[in-house]
């Protein structure tokens, strides 16, 4: 066991966060607990009693790191923080749904912006959304431009401005706040309606646009009384969009959760003043042997606690929950502390809030439902590309293991490579690969590739493990013959080969004197390309990793006795060069390994 029972026996009763570390020091899972010691030390009693994600977790677990809090409140916000920076690969997986766009308004800004956006934070915008049609959303977008003069400049008004209006002055659609020719009065008041069209409320703006018409129409301005009828068509189209059902209460958050399998989609619905204003989407990943109720508690995480919160910035009075769990108490209690006033997080057994649930469980089906088309659509192109590559490259089998190497170094340093899998046409993120390259062979690529096949080979047949039914090579020839000697090398000279060259998107097989050349838009090479395009994304990723830390730790390499492990454990500390100078002596000398004189040292060569 890489965690000693010292190590658990020493660690505290209280309320905290635990990090979970592999060998290389990576976190492979976050997680909190009432109390640290009882919690941690149960992934390491029976292995029996585990689940087999849990087995495989504590296999790998080479250390256990752990952050005091003072409350439960304090752990499940932190938890929730460290999950977003670090996603571990054993935590749940959460994916915004973000295909659908927002209408945000920057309410926040002085003079407030009006635009289209898919990304959704917590920055004291209103978000209005999400349009799961793009119909409405661009009519709700042509009423504001239609009745409002919404400035679309970037300007930081009024400390930010032009010396002279803009074309939209000039052509009516701004009145110049910029250069003072509106006043933000007159301008904030103006936000307030269209917040109050985007939120539903249109019937009195309605009245007013219908009386324009009419008089439009009386004055024969049959253009004028066109726009403005297509402006109420936009309203209606508003209306269409948001509204439900009213309900008692009005401000509410219902949660749906719907799964199938190993796929399962939340949804959040935010219901204000009886009017459905939007619905946050997300899809879960890594959810096998998950529990439901832990489904629920990484959505409820995800939406409302941690740094970047959107939900935070517009609370209900009420969460609706379609089953218990066990922090419930606690995030009403933390909502509560951020709205100001209560914010009930119950499960409602009868009556019309039932059926708001049995709403978002409707609408987390239908997103699931979408999810499983998609993904039997993607699974029948994929089959139609396979076989038209093994076609195509006459393969004796269809290749549903294929593997793809690249090599990427700066400047000769840093040489790495990648070996990247798919199954089945789809990527396999668990089998992919990186390595450093050994032997100092700088930009040799054609070396670093032999190495690299080499390598992945040999291990694969170490232990057992599938070979490859076709091996993908970014580059040309040089690369091809590179991978042909590594596989006469590891003794598996059979193994089908092609190499994809960028420039002109060739092909280039073993024996064949001319590349082939597919069509650009045969499946096939499409195929080829996705796998080359994640290969080489996957190596440079790992190659700036390693510049990167070269880069953190340079500081604290010159200071005498801090060695590549002290740099590390400094690091993983406080998370910066500049988190360690801002640190004092204390703090660092409760780090293992220092002193209050190394501490001091530190922070001197530092220039604290």
């Amino acid at each position: 066991m890489a965690v000693s029972r010292e190590t658990l026996a020493s660690l505290s009763t209280r309320p905290g966060v635990y990090l979970f570390r592999d060998a290389r020091g990576e976190v492979l899972y976050v997680g909190k607990a009432k109390s640290l010691r009882h919690r941690v030390r149960s992934y390491f009693g029976r292995a029996s009693q585990l689940s087999p994600k849990n087995r495989e977790l504590v296999r790998q677990v080479d250390s256990v790191e752990t952050i005091v809090v003072g409350s439960e409140a304090e752990a499940l916000i932190l938890e929730a923080n460290l999950i977003k920076e670090h996603r571990p690969r054993f935590n749940i997986l959460l994916r915004d749904d973000k295909r659908y766009p927002y209408i945000k308004v920057t309410l926040a800004e002085a003079f407030p912006r009006v635009y289209v956006t898919r990304r959704v934070i917590n920055d004291g915008s209103r978000y209005f959304g999400p349009y799961t049609s793009v119909g409405p959303m661009r009519q709700a977008l042509e009423v504001v431009k239609r009745l409002h003069t919404v400035r679309s400049c970037r300007y930081r008004l009024p400390t930010e401005a032009p010396d002279r209006p803009c074309l939209d002055y000039h052509i009516g659609r701004c009145k110049a706040p910029c250069v003072g020719l509106q006043s933000a009065e007159e301008y904030r008041a103006m936000i307030d309606e269209i917040v109050g069209i985007l939120e539903g409320d249109t019937e009195e703006l309605r009245a007013r646009v219908e009386a324009q018409m009419r008089d439009a129409a009386e004055r024969l301005d049959f253009e004028a009384a066109a726009r403005f009828r297509d402006v109420l068509a936009g309203l209606d189209a508003i209306a269409r969009e948001q509204r439900v059902h009213r309900t008692q209460g009005g401000d509410l958050d219902v949660v749906g959760i719907a799964r199938d399998g190993a796929l399962a989609a939340g949804v959040v619905l935010r219901i204000r003043n009886g009017l459905l204003l939007g619905r946050s989407a997300h899809r879960f990943g890594r959810i096998e042997d998950v529990e439901d109720v832990e489904l629920l508690a990484s959505l409820l995480s995800r939406t409302y606690l941690g740094s970047g919160g959107a939900a935070l910035a517009d609370l209900p009075r009420e969460v609706l929950l379609p089953q218990d769990y066990p922090d419930q108490e606690v995030l009403g209690e933390i909502l509560t502390r951020e709205a100001g006033r209560r914010v009930r997080v119950h499960r409602p057994r009868r009556g019309e809030k039932v059926r708001l649930l049995q709403l978002a469980e409707d609408n987390a089906r239908q997103l699931l439902e979408d999810r499983v088309a998609a993904l039997q659509a993607a699974t029948d192109r994929a089959e139609e590309a396979l076989y038209s590559l093994q076609e195509e490259l006459d393969l004796k089998v269809v290749p549903r293991f294929m593997v793809c190497f690249d090599v990427s170094h700066t400047r000769g340093t840093e040489t790495v490579a990648s070996a990247v899998a798919f199954e089945n046409g789809e990527p396999r993120r668990g089998l992919y690969r990186h390595m450093r390259i050994r032997g100092g062979r700088g930009n040799d690529d054609f070396a670093s590739m032999r190495q690299a096949v080499a390598r992945y080979l040999r291990r694969r047949m170490d232990e057992g493990e599938r070979l490859p039914d076709l091996i993908v090579v970014d580059g040309g020839k040089g690369q091809l013959s590179a991978a042909l000697d590594a596989l006469e090398e590891v003794g598996v000279p059979q193994l089908p080969v092609a190499a994809l060259a960028k420039r002109e998107e060739e092909v280039f097989l073993p024996g064949r004197a001319r590349p082939l050349k597919l069509d650009r838009r045969h499946r096939a090479l499409h195929l080829l390309q996705r796998i080359r395009d994640e290969a080489h994304r996957f190596a440079l990723r790992y190659n700036r990793k390693l510049r990167g830390k070269r880069t953190l730790t340079s500081e604290l390499a010159e200071i005498p006795g801090i060695g590549p492990r002290r740099q590390q454990v400094l690091l993983r500390r406080f998370g910066s060069v500049r988190g360690v100078k801002e640190a004092t002596p204390e703090e660092i000398a409760r780090v293992p390994g220092f002193s209050e004189a190394l501490a001091s040292r530190v922070l001197t060569y530092l220039g604290r």
